[in-house]
């Protein structure tokens, strides 16, 4: 019998490719506690913008972050914990939206750092809407008080019926109306 002889494929050695990415990630180094808590201090210093938040109104919303045409306003978001959907309904068609807080730089300062959709303070939400509407609701507002006034005012004027009237003018009724600072208490 003959041998049959096949040759096997020889086999070559694979070559290793090297890294040709750079490390990315730099050295990992944890930071000490107190290299950590000097950055936070750094953090919320720069964040509270050298104010004291306990003295400081916590509601006031800064006109320059106003855009124009526009007013803004605290609305109540909760009481309680607890949202009243009515009530942001009566909000919405009365045309207010939520201010969103990442609209630019002024209003992300007005939220702490994380992910945040909207500027809200113990239970009430920054809320905008076109000044016009504002200032038409205003209006109505002045013009329902000053009609109460008057309404009130009237009602002194006048007398049962079968009684007399207060047209003698020692028993018609006298409304002063002054205007005068309240006075502070020294603390």
């Amino acid at each position: 019998m003959a041998e049959d002889k096949t040759e096997l494929p020889k086999l070559t050695p694979r070559r290793v490719k090297p890294d040709v990415r750079p490390d990315v990630r730099g050295e990992v180094r944890e930071d000490s506690p107190a290299e950590r808590a000097a950055k936070r201090v750094a953090e919320i210093r720069a964040h509270r913008q050298g104010l004291d938040l306990d003295n400081t109104d916590q509601y006031f919303i800064d006109p320059y972050m106003v855009p124009e045409g526009w007013s803004y306003e605290w609305k109540r978001k909760t009481i309680y914990n607890q949202e009243d959907p009515s009530y942001q309904v009566r909000l919405a068609d009365a045309g207010w939206t939520p201010v969103p807080a990442t609209r630019d730089a002024r209003h992300k300062a007005m939220m702490p750092t994380g992910n945040y959709a909207t500027i809200e303070r113990d239970g009430m939400i920054l809320m905008e809407r076109p000044k016009e509407l504002t200032d038409e609701a205003k209006s109505i507002e002045l013009r329902r008080a000053r009609n109460q006034v008057r309404a009130k005012e009237a009602q002194l004027s006048t007398t049962p019926d079968g009684t007399m009237t207060r047209e003698d003018a020692r028993v018609r009724p006298q409304v002063k109306k002054s205007y005068e600072a309240m006075p502070i208490p020294n603390e």
